[in-house]
């Protein structure tokens, strides 16, 4: 029997521990914390019989997934819940464009803000929706895709391909202002692009902000009914049922190279496991690389291309307890499970110029969630457990936020107080819309990025995508140039997270991809004794 070691138990991990085990792999997972599920866990972070998500909450990516798809987690304990509106971005002047999974409905909120628009979005979405399955394949297949993109490249004419070509690549501002008449309905596409860490005007970030929209009118925002940690439980369970294991408590090291092989990893206490056949690692590549395996088996072509690896921004979490569902102003926003908070597009224009040049955003964009809306399992009847992230720089060098009356700015030193002031502006851009959304407040849990780091030490400097989304690290370029598949300069060792491609996102393709290269390399290696038996 082939065996495995995967080091991380995060989504991505316990995808590829699945993959190889329903291959009659025998397989441990390692897990340094003392739970499992990596950026996919849940707690009662606040107070008893309120639970709250770790990290991650919604999973539109997972939802579509054929990976995820494939290994039938319903089966084993996992239930998919949706709010009534998938997605809200209500704005100051009581506007509230919305995606609804009903077509119509998204539609016709849009064309009560600017007729017209609606149609345009039913346009935008039947493209979307003539080359969704090809285009999911593209983008979470091992690179290079040439079977989808074969299907897409032959559904239509060379002109029509050229025209999708410029149209993935379009900034986000530039699609909604070629698409739509409202700064509403460009809001949808422009924020939902700035969940990675693009700006408005980065190329590319047009085809994300499409992607997670079309991923919402088509599967909506789901959640796990519970909270996050019944998706990881549920991998789990499946991996057991296969003869998987998960041991916790159990930090990787160092690991162990002899004679270009990855034979072994090293814990924290001295011990060492021995890989088997094959080691994977959900872990960023930066830790992977210099960390764990050393310098001193790698390429120092290698070494020196991750000192150009470009991490995606530092990310700050609230959640809140409430005593009742945040009054919105705008009712749209109340029965959605996800909601925008920006004033528009050149408000996340301003936002991302902040960011790069290092400084704490003044007004941050705000990606929220509020769980009643999903599921009422989570909270006690009347009551809201709710969460809001926003990006911050991962090297602080001003606060465009603090002004003479606002007292001292933020740090870079994230102490307490420096946790409580971005937890004090966060809420102050909600109470804007939302006013008396402080006088229901129960209480408050503050992930900073020192803080998301010591939950997740995988997430460097609370970096949650494993590395930029951006073009030029993505494809051949992820993590660095040339290792744009899951295979690494060590035998036997696979990259098996965020920092692979096809990126960041709870979809599991990182873990899959690592797994079905672990099962080519092994063919290869039975194939390459049996020739040197004959």
């Amino acid at each position: 029997m082939s065996e495995a070691v995967v080091i991380g138990s995060g989504p991505n991990g316990l995808v590829a521990a699945n993959v190889l085990a329903e291959h009659g792999w025998s397989v441990t997972v390692l897990e340094a914390r003392p739970t499992p599920g990596g950026g996919v866990r849940s707690e009662e972070l606040i107070e008893p019989g309120f639970v709250n998500d770790i990290c991650s909450a919604f999973y539109p990516l997972a939802a579509a997934s054929p990976t995820i798809q494939a290994l039938h987690l319903e089966d084993h304990g996992l239930r998919w819940l949706h709010s009534p509106t998938v997605l809200a971005h209500p704005k100051l002047d009581g506007t509230c464009p919305v995606i609804d999974r009903d077509l119509d409905v998204t539609c016709a909120a849009l064309d009560r803000i600017q007729p017209g628009d609606g149609a345009a979005w039913r346009q935008l979405y039947g493209r979307w929706r003539s080359i969704e399955d090809p285009f999911l394949d593209t983008i979470l297949t091992p690179f290079p895709p040439v079977r989808p993109a074969l299907r897409i490249a032959t559904s239509m004419s060379p002109r029509d391909l050229l025209r999708l070509t410029r149209f993935v690549l379009l900034p986000v501002r530039r699609m909604g202002e070629e698409e739509f008449e409202s700064d509403s309905a460009r809001l949808l596409l422009a924020g939902a692009a700035l969940h990675a860490d693009f700006s408005p005007e980065s190329a590319l970030s047009g085809m994300f902000g499409w992607l997670m929209c079309g991923l919402a009118q088509s599967f909506g925002f789901p959640v796990p009914e519970g909270g996050a940690g019944s998706f990881a439980s549920a991998l789990i369970r499946r991996l057991e049922s296969y003869g998987g294991r998960v041991v916790c408590d159990a930090p990787v090291r160092r690991i162990v190279v002899r004679g270009g092989r990855a034979v072994a990893v090293q814990l924290a206490d001295g011990e060492e496991v021995p890989v088997g056949d094959a080691l994977l690692a959900d872990v960023n590549a930066p830790m992977l690389y210099r960390d764990l395996v050393g310098a001193e088996h790698l390429p120092s072509d290698l070494m020196d291309d991750l000192e150009r690896f470009q991490w995606d921004n530092a990310t700050v979490k609230v959640d809140w307890n409430l005593d009742g569902p945040i009054p919105w102003t705008a009712e749209a926003a109340r029965g959605a499970g996800t909601v925008h908070v920006a004033e528009g597009v050149d408000a996340l224009t301003l936002t991302a110029s902040e960011l790069a040049r290092g400084l704490v955003p003044s007004h941050p964009f705000l990606l929220m969630g509020q769980q009643s809306m999903t599921d009422p399992t989570r909270q006690p009847e009347g009551t809201e457990t709710a969460w809001a992230y926003t990006h911050v720089p991962r090297r602080i060098k001003g606060d465009a936020g603090a002004t003479p009356d606002s007292g001292r700015a933020i740090s870079a030193q994230w102490t307490d107080d420096d946790a409580e002031r971005i937890a004090d502006r966060i809420e102050a851009e909600v109470e804007a819309l939302a006013p008396g959304f402080r006088s229901r407040i129960r209480g408050r849990h503050i992930l900073t990025p020192p803080r998301f780091e010591q939950e997740n030490p995988n997430l460097d400097g609370s970096a949650i995508n494993g590395g930029t989304a951006q073009l030029h690290q993505q494809l051949v370029f992820r993590p660095v140039p040339g290792l744009g598949r899951p295979e690494t300069p060590v035998k036997g060792l696979f990259l098996a997270s965020g920092s692979a491609h096809p990126g960041g996102g709870v979809h599991g393709a990182a873990g899959s991809n690592a797994a079905k290269a672990a099962l080519a390399a092994q063919r290869i290696r039975s194939v390459g004794r049996a020739l040197r038996r004959r």
